[in-house]
């Protein structure tokens, strides 16, 4: 006997999609996840494999060849796109922009823009959902995170202004995931930055199962964060940003004490605007 879905998720058995970053942490498990529910899933990603075509979301041309392709694998009709492209470089925000800054945003927004733009004509003819991945970080500021948290920023922003005018004919919900130990933070750790320890972690299931969720809604929520604790978080950062910056600075200057970022260059300065701090006193 089988199972029946639970009703959130009823209206995907039958659905086309298209899942940008298919090969990536998230986009893999999401592909999976849909096609065990009877989604037909097109990837794209710069990394091709079984069922993901190889795109450059950074390329208009490869954007409108990889689309294309995608929607004549799927006869032409598409009800769901989901977003997870992305990267996340370490970067100082007081430095002159360098090519990992125009790659967070090549990647993160307009790359987003470009792929949806493509698929837009299909969406609309049928009444389709664009599901955006966020993160927490687009509302809340931590050191050198600003390349991805900018470009994240203006990606929540980009959304808003799809759902304003193209929200009567397709849904947008924007997902809002916290820290979660995949390898777009191997940047930050390469740079001896990383991030761990400055927000609360979250699972990978956590973030796709929202996403999942999001796109099987009978209704496109406006935004969604992965967990009850994200949901808090998204929240705090929004209506209280004064208390989240100044929680953000009091967790920093902690975390120098104790050695954070130990002697990594980008961290330099951010040492010296703390008072000096590498360690404690009484730190062995």
């Amino acid at each position: 006997m089988t199972t029946p879905l639970p009703r959130h998720l009823r209206r995907l058995p039958g659905q086309n999609a298209i899942v940008t970053g298919a090969s990536g942490a998230f986009g893999s498990a999401t592909v999976a996840v849909l096609r065990h529910l009877g989604v037909n899933v097109v990837g794209i990603d710069r990394k091709p494999a079984p069922g993901v075509i190889g795109c450059d979301i950074t390329d208009d041309e490869q954007v409108r060849q990889g689309v294309a392709e995608a929607l004549d694998q799927l006869d032409g009709r598409l009800d769901l796109l989901i977003h997870y492209a992305g990267v996340g470089p370490a970067v100082d925000i007081g430095r002159a922009p360098d090519a990992n800054v125009h790659q967070a945003l090549e990647v993160n927004l307009l790359g987003t823009w470009r792929v949806t733009a493509a698929a837009m004509p299909a969406l609309l003819q049928s009444r389709g959902r664009v599901v955006v991945t966020a993160s927490l970080l687009s509302n809340l500021q931590l050191p050198f995170a600003g390349a991805y948290t900018v470009s994240k920023r203006a990606l929540t922003a980009y959304a808003d202004c799809l759902r304003a005018e193209y929200g009567s004919h397709v849904g947008v919900t924007t997902v809002y995931p916290g820290y979660v130990d995949t390898p777009i933070h191997d940047s930050s750790r390469a740079t001896g930055v990383a991030l761990d320890g400055l927000v609360p972690a979250e699972r990978e299931r956590d973030t796709v199962m929202a996403v999942v969720r999001a796109a099987g809604a009978r209704r496109a929520r406006r935004d969604v964060a992965s967990t009850v604790i994200g949901t808090a978080g998204l929240h705090l950062f929004r209506h209280f940003p004064g208390t989240t910056e100044q929680i953000v600075s009091l967790q920093i200057g902690l975390l120098l004490s104790d050695g954070a970022f130990g002697d990594a260059e980008i961290a330099r300065g951010l040492h010296t605007r703390h008072g000096g701090h590498t360690a404690r006193p009484d730190a062995s």
